[in-house]
């Protein structure tokens, strides 16, 4: 079993529980939106400089982006799709639909 995937979701809830009985000050839940952009952009670069430094990566670049394309087109499509047909379906039961 690969027990990364079971720390980060520890650390997740672990975070939940932190934040929900108030133990966060709210000077630093002002902070939280630079430090997250911090750490997202951190990520970013390392996952660039490994993809960088895997050589059979670089020599299907062209290949995988096509496919990863054709992926995010679609995951983004169908979930639009899809929140507007739940969110038309929640509010129709509230009689509040106000659709154009």
């Amino acid at each position: 079993m690969n027990y990364t995937v079971l720390v980060y979701f520890l650390l997740l809830a672990l975070g939940a529980i932190i934040s929900h009985k108030g133990l966060i000050s709210d000077n630093f839940s002002k902070k939280l939106g630079p430090i997250q952009n911090f750490c997202l952009l951190f990520l970013l670069f390392t996952m660039g400089v490994r993809i960088g430094l895997d050589k059979k990566v670089i020599s299907s670049f062209f290949q995988i982006g096509a496919k990863a394309t054709v992926l995010a087109v679609f995951s983004i499509l169908f979930s639009i799709i899809l929140v507007r047909l739940v969110r038309n379906m929640v509010l129709r039961d509230e009689g509040e639909v106000n659709e154009p």
